[in-house]
């Protein structure tokens, strides 16, 4: 696949952690599609360059870069930003992206320790860590007035974490993300700083590891049936993240009510079949003025 080039598109620079796999690959290669340069983090080497090389195959003549980072340790920041810096000059979107659920769901007294502080750490530790980095290098590009450059962070709502089914460290630390973006957008308005925009993004139930790992067979099958692909989300949240502007928003792939809808109409399609499928589609895209879900 070549690279499209529209002269009326600005190119962004663009910087994903977490992302050699899962969503975080596919936002990576949505935002090469769109002419940006991209670089993107992960833990793991052989994830990393493979990822690096698949996108670099796809589409021909995109710039892709990737590094191997650990969001959590503190180490590595220096080097983290020098290559960002070195590598793109200038960086227009951040999404903070890497996490981690745990390795089990299960109760906060049956966790390994290593379990609950590497959940944490990542999560909740990570995002700070590197909301800084990203504040820091954006802080020294030409600004204005009002938002030029913009932070996404992955945190929950109070409504979120109470739906969610995973662990407590989880939906703590995820409940403390929301807040960096609540407290980092005060702070830079009370320093004066005006070019620098935080959001939260909400991407909804993505089928990844992190959202299938320990569960049920019965727990897999409704997930399989009401989540939505990587590629399908990426495509959608792109151009909004894209578009983002001003101080602070949230930005969703699905408004709540609508992921309500989207997941009872397809445990009915399940049941009802093709006819009452298309009717369902049909009056939903009218209804919210909206592509089908």
């Amino acid at each position: 696949m070549d690279l499209p080039h529209t002269e009326s598109q600005r190119v962004l620079g663009i910087v994903i952690t977490g992302g050699s796999r899962g969503l975080g690959y596919a936002l990576a290669r949505e935002f090469l599609l769109k002419g940006d340069r991209v670089i993107i983090s992960g833990r793991n080497p052989e994830h990393l360059e493979h990822a690096v090389e698949s996108l670099k195959a796809e589409i021909r003549g995109c710039e892709i870069y990737g590094i191997c980072m650990d969001v959590g340790n503190p180490e590595k920041l220096d080097l983290f930003s020098s290559f960002i810096i070195t590598r793109l000059g200038q960086v227009d979107r951040w999404i903070n992206n890497a996490g981690t659920s745990g390795l089990r769901k299960a109760p906060l007294c049956q966790l390994e320790a290593s379990d609950i502080l590497e959940t944490c750490t990542t999560n909740l530790a990570g995002s700070m860590l590197m909301s800084k980095i990203a504040t820091e290098i954006m802080s020294n590009q030409p600004s204005e007035d009002i938002p030029s450059y913009h932070i996404f962070n992955m945190g929950f709502s109070t409504s979120g974490a109470k739906f969610s089914r995973s662990n407590i460290p989880h939906k703590a630390s995820k409940l403390g993300v929301a807040a960096i973006s609540h407290f980092l957008c005060r702070e830079l308005h009370e320093q004066g700083i005006r070019g620098i925009g935080i959001h939260e993004l909400s991407p909804g139930l993505v089928k990844t590891d992190l959202l299938l790992r320990d569960t049920s067979p019965e727990t897999k099958e409704f997930l399989d049936l009401i989540a939505e692909s990587p590629e399908k989300v990426a495509r959608k949240l792109v151009p909004k993240i894209r578009a983002a502007n001003g101080r602070k928003s949230h930005i969703r792939y699905r408004s709540i009510a609508g992921m309500g809808l989207h997941a009872l109409m397809q445990l009915s399609l399940k049941k009802v079949g093709n006819p009452l499928r298309e009717m369902i589609l049909d009056l939903s895209s009218r209804k919210r003025g909206d592509e089908p879900l």
